[in-house]
């Protein structure tokens, strides 16, 4: 891949990366990485997952994204997430970020069945930039750099059995990785606004709307706009729009009733639609029954 063609994949890649940290299609299915307060809420159980995503399929070096995860319920009020992410663009030139964290969520009751949670996330955040093509590892301007910094996060989550919203900045501490002296990338702190609503059509279908809107100093607002049908607890289907950017479409099946696999496909909207193919994205997500309480959560929550 030439210089040229790194660069211009690279801002593009930060520029979306600036409003929206989390870069996810299916970004539902694991709320932890957006907003530390967030929990499963079924003691006993654990629900460990895995995404990866590949984006704009056809462009050379184009970024891909994996993605761990773990929701482990300490007692009926404390629940840990623990999550690593590797992202990566480029080939030989490239910028790849590992990070991982652990978020501890604290849940109080409050009337009618509702609750609020109150999350904090900390982790460490591994930047690293290096250039190995034998036209490239001679130019001064593209020598190696990485940096570790630590990554602090907060934020809560209100909930009930039809809807969710929260509130969160899963970073709070702004870092850079600089190149030659010069700030090569530089990730502010993030605020995120996350809601959905269960609307339970009939004993077979289950509508959920939601949403994820994102702010960032100096970067326009963006947000994105799902909706997702559930039917006869086991197969789902989506749409969803993020701003400026694409559309997409959602499918996903419970093979069992603790095992999902989801599937998505985005459609750019951008200038970069006339350059790629599209990106994927593959979800799996499995719940372990630790204390045998499965039939006390045999109807999904949805969220």
């Amino acid at each position: 891949m030439n210089i040229r063609v790194f660069i211009i994949l690279t801002i593009c890649s930060l520029s979306a990366f600036a409003q929206q940290e989390p870069q996810y299609t299916q970004y539902m299915y694991n709320m932890s990485m957006v907003n530390p307060g967030y929990m499963i809420n079924e003691p006993g159980i654990v629900q460990a997952g895995s995404l990866y995503r590949t984006q704009w399929v056809g462009i050379d070096g184009a970024p891909r994204t994996a993605n761990v995860f773990a929701h482990i319920p300490l007692n009926e009020r404390i629940e840990l997430s623990v999550n690593y992410l590797n992202d990566d663009i480029g080939g030989n030139i490239n910028l790849s970020e590992n990070v991982f964290n652990v978020d501890a969520a604290y849940k109080i009751s409050l009337n009618n069945n509702m609750n609020i949670s109150f999350g904090i996330k900390m982790g460490v955040d591994h930047l690293n930039f290096s250039a190995l093509g034998s036209n490239v590892i001679t130019d001064p301007l593209f020598q190696n750099e990485s940096k570790t910094v630590l990554n602090i996060g907060a934020g809560a989550f209100v909930f009930k059995e039809q809807y969710y919203f929260g509130l969160s900045s899963p970073n709070l501490i702004p870092n850079d990785l600089n190149v030659n002296s010069d700030a090569f990338y530089r990730n502010k702190p993030h605020v995120f606004l996350i809601g959905g609503y269960i609307f339970d059509l009939n004993n077979q279908f289950k509508l959920k709307p939601s949403t994820v809107v994102k702010y960032v100093d100096g970067a326009p607002l963006s947000f994105d706009i799902s909706a997702n049908a559930l039917f006869q607890e086991r197969f789902e289907l989506g749409l969803s729009y993020r701003y400026e950017d694409a559309v997409s479409g959602l499918a996903g099946i419970y093979i069992t009733p603790n095992l999902r696999m989801g599937y998505a496909y985005d459609f750019n909207t951008s200038q970069l639609k006339t350059y790629n193919n599209g990106t994927h994205e593959f979800i799996l997500l499995y719940k372990f029954d630790i204390l045998g309480l499965s039939k006390k959560y045999s109807s999904p929550r949805f969220y």
